[in-house]
């Protein structure tokens, strides 16, 4: 069975809530109906019938209450929730569904700022980032053709602090989700010191921070890619390294870094691209592109049930 199959069938066997707002989009319909037949989660298309005049009001009570410190009033909390992308992220925060997959009629931007206004920060992660699940085919690496990328989709330029955070959550994910053990390569364009500068620090500091809090987390760094999933590179650039080329998570030094790997192998490799999957909230969602096609909604909603906690 391949990886997509699997996770499908895994997101069937938890029966979760999860609701896309884009109601108007051809793809998210025909997902929609696809994902309700194979009962890949108990799925909610956001038509006008489903939304609730009695939810509008709480949902904009709670949002009023989450932003009044900005200045909003409730009445412009109303209009907010109102906006069937706010308030599917509200029915995600009060637990009137598990979690929701957007993005498809929405830049990132949007999507993310909705997670962010609405959904519980996770405290024990404290910083809010992106991966992908990607699926090379006839590729060796990783975990026979599959990887993780993080982050190619939220922090511009992150501090070593949040590049660990990252690194924990991103692992934590590829576990759960793909139910294989992590092995993280801190990606920098220096092996352990063969060059230096204020970027390849910053991934030194990081990785001392996610080893020192997490000691059990197979995880390394600073590592070229080459050396990271490369076994053969691995023996000549750092023979000692606790990775030895076989790394299945990969963590971008920088935005510019994540996006630009994740499009290239998407598109050089013909790869699958799952996400860009939110990290650092309490509660599950996903950031489509606005380039998707029906496939990618469909494993999107999957691997968003999958990661909802039990």
């Amino acid at each position: 069975m391949d990886v997509i199959q699997s996770l499908r069938q895994k997101a069937c066997s938890k029966h979760k809530r999860i609701v896309l707002p884009e109601r108007d989009d051809k793809r998210v319909v025909e997902a929609y109906e696809y994902i309700k037949k194979e009962k890949i989660a108990e799925i909610i298309l956001l038509t006008p019938d489903k939304i609730d005049s009695g939810k509008i009001k709480l949902y904009a009570q709670e949002y009023y209450n989450l932003r009044k410190h900005k200045g909003i009033t409730l009445e412009e909390a109303t209009k907010v929730v109102e906006d069937p992308l706010y308030y599917a992220a509200m029915m995600t925060r009060l637990d009137d569904a598990d979690g929701f997959v957007a993005g498809a009629a929405h830049t990132s931007g949007d999507v993310i700022r909705a997670a962010i206004h609405c959904l519980n920060i996770d405290e024990n992660i404290g910083t809010i980032s992106s991966s992908f699940i990607m699926v090379v085919p006839n590729c060796p690496y990783g975990e026979n053709g599959v990887l993780v990328y993080a982050d190619c989709g939220v922090m511009p330029t992150p501090s070593p602090r949040q590049l660990a955070n990252i690194a924990v959550s991103t692992a934590e994910l590829a576990k759960v989700v793909l139910g294989i053990k992590p092995r993280v390569a801190m990606l920098s364009y220096s092996t352990k010191g063969s060059a230096g500068g204020k970027l390849v620090e910053n991934i030194r500091q990081a990785t001392e921070m996610a080893k020192k809090e997490n000691p059990d987390l197979v995880l390394d760094g600073e590592l070229q890619v080459d050396a990271a999933i490369v076994p053969e590179v691995a023996k000549i650039k750092d023979s000692g390294s606790q990775i030895k080329g076989d790394a299945n998570v990969l963590i971008f030094p920088n935005l510019e870094a994540g996006n630009i790997a994740y499009k290239l192998t998407q598109r050089l490799a013909r790869a699958r691209a799952l996400g860009p999957l939110l990290q650092g909230f309490k509660k599950p969602c996903s950031d489509l592109s606005r380039g998707c096609n029906v496939e990618d909604i469909i494993d999107c909603v999957a691997v968003t049930a999958i990661r909802v906690k039990t």
